[in-house]
């Protein structure tokens, strides 16, 4: 089949590297225009946009994909299917009728669980044992079209948001590369998500990522791993931000949440039920370091994370 690739971010590579390797054929890219980054605030393009130059491929990066433009592009590349990987914006009825088979859309969750931009991150956060991906016919509901073929996944104890998804991204691929080949031989079926077991997996905002130690242990392990490389767990200490990487709860007497009690080997915390160890934080300004390091310079001295 012809198709055309619409993606953003890492995740979306491995499933274009299976696309290029297959029988179909890439006729281009759809991606999100270059974004400002770093220090130097620089245009940047996204990993699908720099990967697709490389394979020679044309890259479509409309500020909308209603731009009237854009449209008459995608209908001049006449499409058989157009798949969907964390391209990072809606598509409008005008564009989802232009493949003669549809968008079908790479999902990081088991639906109609976690709809939504960060399915992975919500379902850490919730303590689930078990996530997936799904492939799906994307309709103007958000997440809401029948789906192809699901997989599912494992999660581990001491995963990170950023684990989950590299896993889910390989395996992923191969599951939207079975979905595109049924669909090539006529013999994909499409089945209707059931009305139960909805829930809704919203961007995690800055401000939600702050750490809440009134919350149990566990709590706050699920939230850091799950804000875990994005968009960054945080907490204050004296007055600036201290970003945290990955915590480990310890089954033991804990100070009073937010407390901060260093001992020779590590640095715990207080939680609303135990404690956790941290790992490694990095103040404002630094660059980061394991706890200890950071506790002996800045001598917390009991004091309080908020």
């Amino acid at each position: 089949m012809r198709l055309v690739v619409a993606g953003t971010p890492d995740v979306a590579l491995p499933s274009l590297e299976a696309l290029l390797a297959s029988t179909h054929e890439v006729a281009a890219v759809v991606t999100r225009p270059d974004a400002r980054a770093g220090r130097g605030r620089r245009a940047a393009a996204s990993p699908v946009a720099t990967r697709a130059r490389e394979a020679g491929l044309p890259v479509l990066q409309p500020p909308t994909p209603r731009d009237p433009a854009f449209l008459a592009q995608l209908a001049d590349l006449a499409p058989d299917a157009c798949p969907v990987i964390a391209y990072g914006a809606l598509v409008p009825p005008a564009a989802l009728d232009v493949p003669r088979l549809g968008w079908v859309n790479l999902h990081f969750s088991l639906l109609p669980a976690w709809r939504g931009a960060a399915p992975v991150q919500r379902a850490l956060m919730a303590g689930d044992d078990v996530t997936g991906a799904c492939v799906f016919q994307l309709e103007q509901g958000l997440d809401t079209g029948p789906v192809y073929g699901c997989l599912t996944e494992p999660v581990g104890q001491r995963d990170t948001a950023g684990d989950l998804l590299t896993r889910l991204a390989r395996s992923g691929a191969r599951l939207l590369l079975d979905v595109l080949d049924a669909m090539q031989a006529g013999t994909a079926l499409a089945v209707p998500q059931p009305a139960e077991g909805v829930s809704l997996a919203p961007k995690i905002t800055v401000e939600e990522a702050r750490v809440d130690w009134n919350a149990p242990a566990a709590a706050v392990d699920r939230h850091v791993r799950a804000c875990t490389p994005e968009p960054g767990a945080w907490t204050t200490f004296r007055g600036e931000r201290l970003k945290l990487a990955p915590v480990l709860p310890v089954d033991e007497q804990a100070p009073a949440p937010g407390r901060v009690a260093v001992d020779k080997r590590r640095v715990l915390v207080g939680t609303g039920a135990g404690a956790v160890e941290l790992g490694h934080v990095q103040p404002a300004g630094k660059r980061a370091m394991p706890a200890l390091d950071w506790a002996r310079g800045a001598r917390p001295e009991d004091e309080e994370l908020q």
